[in-house]
This record gives C-alpha cells, structure tokens and sequence, in this order.
C-alpha cells in the first residue's frame, strides 16, 4: 500500500508549549493525528510529528511512503544533505531514520507551507490545548 505522511510541529516560543500534527492519506482515507510535546523547541516538534505519523503508517501497513514537510533542514537532514548537529534532535533523527527503514521505500520532499497547511493547524492547535488526538480517519474521494 502506497501512503502519503504529511507532517509539521508548533512551538509557541522556541522553546516553548509545543505540539505536532499529521496527516497521512492512504488510498481513499485520511488519517490525522497531533500531540502537545511540552516545552519544546519547534524542531523536536517537527521530528515528534514525523516519528508519530510513521509510527501510524507502519501499524496502517503502509509499505511505499512518501513523506512531505515545510521544514527545509528537517529534508535536507533526512535526505543526508545536511547533518544533524544538535544533541537534542540527534536520538530524533536516529528514530525516525530506523523507522524509515521499515518500509519498502521511502521518498522525503520539501512542500511550501500552503500545502502542508492541515498537519500545521493540528500543530499549532496541539501546542495551545496541550492536548494529544490521534486515530481521526475519513474516508472518501477528495478529503
């Protein structure tokens, strides 16, 4: 099964309350999930949120996965353009580098925000309630 995980992360300051979202579209159904990270910077954010989403994908069966963000350097470090120098996003990159090696293939592109725009509001809105939601699924053509 080929899937799409379009994901983002919020920080409400960097650091600060922050939360991720994303939205994974496998066939005719679109999945979304989000969660509150706690102080944060908006980096970690963005790696909780791809973590989450390919965590989802895998128990979804997904096998072919194109993943899509707004975030530049989180791209360019999965893609191994750009090395990951934090010690605080490092154990981030590691995870979600061994979770993309479960997966049959796995394409990374770099999306403008505007297309990335529903996993960003469930990010933002995560880091402002503090809460977690995940499982939301719709079925259907178009959605």
């Amino acid at each position: 099964m080929r899937c799409e995980l379009y994901f983002d992360g919020a920080s409400i300051g960097n650091p600060g309350p922050a939360g991720y979202g994303y939205v994974i579209r496998c066939g005719d159904s679109v999945y979304r999930g989000s969660g509150h990270v706690g102080e944060a910077t908006n980096n970690v954010a963005e790696y909780t949120g791809l973590i989450e989403g390919l965590r989802k994908c895998l128990e979804l069966g997904c096998k072919v996965l194109v993943v899509f963000s707004d975030s530049e350097l989180v791209v360019r470090q999965l893609r191994g353009e750009y090395r990951v120098r934090s010690l605080r996003i490092l154990p981030l990159y590691r995870a979600a580098v061994e979770l993309m090696g479960r997966f049959e293939s796995v394409e990374v592109r770099h999306v403008r925000r505007e297309m990335n725009a529903e996993a960003d509001r469930l990010a933002r809105e995560a880091a402002e309630s503090g809460t977690v939601r995940t499982g939301s699924r719709e079925t259907g053509r178009g959605r």
